[in-house]
Parts: structure tokens; C-alpha cells; sequence
């Protein structure tokens, strides 16, 4: 009977109906080392079967029994960066060395066990960070362990076996019609004040914003195109893809906010005069400091809450300009698919999830309006 080599396998159905991907990675310390994946179907089998192989392959697989620690950060290394923005990636980076890593790096990979993740995102919650912060770093955790299980480190994800605390959605309440023109007035003479009229009228989100450069506005056209987003991450500032395909879109101007532009871009023009050589001129940011550099999102949401104050207007943050241009345009009669395409949102359900509540108000108007038509009342 001829022996198999390493990392050639094999693909058999086990009794239960189940089937193996079955491979040898051959001795260490005396002891035949295989790696094995469980399947539905004998098309996925061999599917697992070729994953094995290439990880082996890659030397992905020859580590006997690695640390969670060490599979994470060679998961960073190797698969993340393939299928992650870069500021995801950094994120996720920084969670895993930060969070999981010191508090289960020192577990066997294989040896994980639900109740250790329970455990963990149980204190994570009682060290002082969010449930949401909790959800993240089980999302993190349940990703990097899918690609073990494909890889063959392990048979199952247990990270899918844990379910973390609900979130609990947060009331939306943005600025009202009225709140939203007495804020438009009171920001007349500020700095900021076109960032915040196209945030407010658009409803784009904070980094699409301020990603967005002059030649992304044609102001003869009256539309703005949004190609980019600006992140910051890695100690410095990048113009990343949006978050999604739809996000990059382009969007009529109302005749209003195009002329707030050409005087914005007038005003910046001569803060560019009065900065000289210091001018950034690179970026040609369509919002950017006083000498052309990208602004701080942080600072920005806390001068326009700032503002908010000043004005006597409810405290908001900076994403609530996006959820209120989202309810005036619903409530204004504009087609759902239409807000959508405006908010980026890739698919329509997003939208009708998110804004559902201002959907039963214009349904009650439309049947009023419906009934007026019909019955004369």
C-alpha cells in the first residue's frame, strides 16, 4: 500500500453523513501530525481539502498547537490586510493587541472555549467600555477564528457559539425643520458654516465630508461627487474608498448651498493668500484648516456642538446632520429608493430600517391625502 505524502489528502464521508478533508503534515516528535476539516457536502470537503493544502503550503499550518495569541497576529499579517480596509485593519490591530491578546493570548488556540469569551466580554463591559465596544471585539474575535477554521487550525468557530449583549438602539432625534433653520442662521458668519449646510442638506457622513477636494464639486452643475473619505489612522490622515460601491455617488446641489460654496471657496482662497508657503496645497480639500490641512473630525463635531449650545439648540452629534437631511426629505415625499441613493446606503432596507420611524407619519398623510382625492373630505 503506498503511503501518502505530506500535505497530499484525502476526502471520505463519515458515518453520520458528514465528510472529512483530511491531510499529513508529517512527523514531529515522533508523532504523525494531520489536519482535518468537517464538511457538509463532499463539494465542500474538497473545497476545505484545497484550503488545507495551501495553507500547509504556506507553512500556515506546520505550527503544533499555537497560542491564540500567536494565530492572531499571524492572522493580521497574512489574511486581514487582504480583505480589510486599511483603517479596519488598524482598528482591528489595535483591539487584538490592546484587548485580546492580554487577557487570552495565553490560551491554546485549540483548547478556546466559549465560556473563556463569554468570560472575557463579560469584563470587558464591567471595565467601564460600551456593550457596543464588547460587540466589536466579539466581531473581531469571531472573524479571525472563522479563517482558523478554514485554515484547519481548528474544527469549529467558537466565537459563533457566543452571542454578546444586545445593544440598545438610541432614539433618534434630530433637529426639527424649524431647529435646523434657526441653526443655518446662526452660522451664517462661521468658519465652518458651508461644512455644516452640506452636511445638513446632503446628509453625508463626517468623513465623506471632509474627504471631499475641489474637484469633486462642479458648481456650474450644482453637484458634488463623493469619491473619497478622509481617515485618519497609523498616526496620519488618508483619503480612503467610501464604505461601500453605492457610497460613491454624485448629488444635485439645491441652488442655495451652491452659492454658500462659491463664497466658501472665495473665503478659503483668501485664507490660502495669507498663509503664503505654508499652504498645504496638496490636499485641495474642499474643507480643511486654516493653512489647507485636513480637519480633525474630533474637533469638528465639538465646535459644531459648541454651536449648538451658543444657539440654545439640543446637544447632537455630528452623524444626527446626516439622520436629520434623511427625515426632511422622507417628509417632504421624496421615494425611499431616492433617500437612499442621496445617503449612499447600500441597499434600500438600510434605509427603511433606519428611518422606519418616520415612515407610519407619511403614510397617514399619503391616506389623508388619498381620502381628500377620493371623497372630497
Amino acid at each position: 500500500m503506498t503511503r501518502r505524502a505530506n500535505n497530499e489528502g484525502s476526502v471520505f464521508q463519515r458515518k453520520d453523513g458528514r465528510w472529512v478533508a483530511a491531510i499529513t503534515l508529517g512527523y514531529a516528535g515522533g508523532r504523525l501530525r494531520r489536519k482535518s476539516a468537517i464538511a457538509v457536502t463532499k463539494a465542500d470537503a474538497k473545497r476545505r481539502l484545497r484550503e488545507l493544502q495551501q495553507a500547509a503550503e504556506q507553512g500556515l499550518a506546520l505550527a503544533p498547537d499555537p497560542t491564540l495569541a500567536d494565530y492572531l497576529r499571524k492572522w493580521l499579517a497574512e489574511a486581514a490586510p487582504r480583505t480589510l480596509r486599511p483603517r479596519t485593519l488598524a482598528g482591528y490591530t489595535s483591539i487584538v493587541e490592546r484587548h485580546l491578546i492580554p487577557a487570552l493570548g495565553r490560551i491554546r488556540l485549540c483548547k478556546l472555549h466559549p465560556g473563556d469569551i463569554d468570560t472575557y466580554l463579560n469584563r470587558v463591559v464591567e471595565s467601564g467600555l460600551t456593550t457596543r465596544t464588547a460587540q466589536y471585539h466579539h466581531a473581531v474575535l469571531r472573524r479571525a477564528l472563522g479563517q482558523a477554521e478554514r485554515w484547519g487550525y481548528v474544527g469549529r468557530n467558537v466565537a459563533r457559539l457566543v452571542t454578546p449583549a444586545q445593544v440598545r438602539q438610541r432614539d433618534m432625534a434630530p433637529l426639527t425643520p424649524d431647529q435646523a433653520r434657526l441653526f443655518l442662521a446662526g452660522i451664517a458668519s462661521d468658519r465652518l458654516q458651508a461644512l455644516y449646510a452640506v452636511s445638513l442638506s446632503l446628509g453625508l457622513r463626517q468623513g465623506e465630508a471632509l474627504g471631499l477636494t475641489w474637484a469633486d464639486v462642479d458648481l456650474d452643475a450644482r453637484t458634488i461627487t463623493v469619491r473619497r473619505t478622509l481617515q485618519r489612522y497609523c498616526g496620519a490622515y488618508h483619503l480612503d474608498d467610501p464604505k461601500t460601491q453605492r457610497s460613491r455617488r454624485t448629488i444635485s446641489l439645491p441652488a442655495p448651498l451652491a452659492e454658500a460654496l462659491r463664497q466658501h471657496r472665495v473665503r478659503q482662497n483668501e485664507e490660502r493668500l495669507r498663509a503664503g508657503p505654508l499652504w498645504a496645497g496638496d490636499w485641495n480639500l474642499l474643507f480643511c484648516n486654516e493653512i489647507g490641512n485636513p480637519l480633525a473630525g474630533a474637533e469638528v463635531t465639538r465646535r459644531f456642538q459648541a454651536k449648538l449650545i451658543a444657539l440654545g439648540l439640543p446637544r447632537q452629534r455630528f452623524h444626527d446632520l446626516r439622520h436629520a437631511a434623511a427625515t426632511f426629505l422622507l417628509a417632504q415625499g421624496v421615494p425611499l429608493r431616492v433617500v437612499m441613493e442621496i445617503l449612499g446606503h447600500s441597499t434600500i432596507t438600510t434605509t427603511a430600517n433606519v428611518y422606519g420611524h418616520v415612515l407610519p407619519e407619511l403614510q397617514r398623510d399619503a391616506m389623508d391625502g388619498q381620502g381628500a382625492y377620493l371623497f372630497g373630505s
